[in-house]
């Protein structure tokens, strides 16, 4: 793979599986450093960083929680003790449950909320103390469901027309300050969350292949190459675009 981004820094959070690794892992591949931010599963995160190493990328793992502060300033001291300036940012981290309005607790609100939009805005707002004079990119990973939402995901559809909005409203915030912010908008993609949850295999699955232009689910390589584009110098003239990378799926 070109090495466009040799010699930058990139956090991902919440790239111990699933979408975030895959795009850690094709960051690391084009050259960058890379932190993999998780919450709990430390042995994911470190198996990540060992298939970056083992290829010749650098890469450590970083524990933390997005939704708090604390969690967030040490992500970043920890980033800068290793690497020095950060360069990118990828905000992956995110939690999901699909229920009828009916059974949506304040907890649950709270918890989807607290990561899927209070985490992306608090990593954006201490990585904006560890970018150098030089800018920066932060790309925002949301969903198809953001603009086109599904039944049963009232919360989480929420979520993600939030961060949307976010994505656009920081895009004009930060431009001046030579900093970047564009979101990648996934459509279903297979990855160990949508196993767990029976999704791949389902009749929804079936459903959502047979109305998908490309004619199949979408794979976290394929969400990471787009990533990485946005990663690097040759996307210098956007920002405040969210990309749909769900194969024309509409």
């Amino acid at each position: 793979m070109k090495q466009s981004l040799a010699g930058k820094v990139a956090v991902v959070t919440g790239a111990s599986k699933g979408i975030g690794a895959g795009i850690a892992k094709g960051l690391a591949r084009a050259g960058a450093a890379v932190v993999v931010n998780y919450s709990s599963s430390k042995e994911g995160a470190d198996r990540i960083v060992s298939e970056i190493t083992g290829e010749g990328g650098k890469a450590i793992a970083v524990q933390g929680d997005v939704g708090h502060a604390g969690d967030v300033e040490r992500l970043f001291r920890e980033t800068a003790k290793a690497f020095g300036p950060v360069s990118v940012v990828v905000n992956n981290a995110g939690v999901y449950r699909f229920d009828p309005v009916e059974s949506v607790t304040e907890e649950e609100f709270h918890r989807q909320f607290g990561t899927n939009v209070w985490g992306p805005i608090l990593t954006t707002r201490e990585a904006l103390k560890h970018f150098s004079g030089d800018g920066g990119s932060i790309i925002n990973i949301s969903s198809i469901v953001g603009k086109v939402p599904v039944a049963y995901a009232s919360v989480y559809s929420s979520t993600k027309g939030a961060l949307d909005s976010l994505t656009a409203a920081l895009a004009l915030e930060l431009g001046p300050r030579k900093i970047r912010v564009n979101a990648v908008s996934p459509g279903m993609t297979e990855t160990e969350g949508a196993h767990t949850l029976g999704i791949i295999g389902s009749e929804r699955a079936t459903a959502t292949v047979a109305v998908t232009p490309l004619g199949r689910l979408g794979q976290p390589e394929d969400i990471a190459s787009v990533v990485v584009f946005l990663a690097s110098d040759e996307a210098a003239w956007i920002t405040g675009e969210n990309i749909r990378a769900a194969g024309g799926k509409i």
